[in-house]
């Protein structure tokens, strides 16, 4: 597994009420995404091209 090597932000896209995703960077310049209510729970490892072609979803 890709390891964590900086800080979870949360998500400019995620709700008030709770619902947020939080996203740091890997070591090998992916991306880590878990749920903040869960901190300890389950990652979402994402490659470097995967997180490039998610972001171009929106740009």
């Amino acid at each position: 597994m890709a390891e964590v090597v900086g800080t979870f932000r949360k998500s400019s896209y995620s709700g008030q009420q709770g619902d947020c995703v939080e996203v740091a960077p890997t070591a090998d310049h992916g991306r880590a995404v878990r749920d903040s209510k869960q901190q300890h729970g389950p990652l979402l490892i994402v490659s470097r091209d995967g997180w490039q072609a998610f972001l171009q979803q929106f740009a």
